[in-house]
């Protein structure tokens, strides 16, 4: 078996542009849906913080 990192200094090899535009698709479609997903969902430490200070609010009332 050959060692892979013979490799590394060698210089990359050209991609079909059809594959490059099908690779960045895919990277938009992922980020918007991540971006999506950060909407609609919570913040697991701003719910925990927002609680403590109600908390702690109404504990000084």
């Amino acid at each position: 078996m050959d060692n892979p990192f013979k490799q590394i200094d060698k210089p990359l090899k050209e991609v079909p542009q059809e594959l490059k535009a099908k690779v960045m698709n895919d990277i938009a479609m992922a980020k918007l849906l991540m971006e999506l997903a950060a909407l609609f969902s919570y913040n697991i430490g701003n719910v925990i913080e927002a609680v403590a200070k109600n908390r702690k609010d109404k504990k000084e009332r």
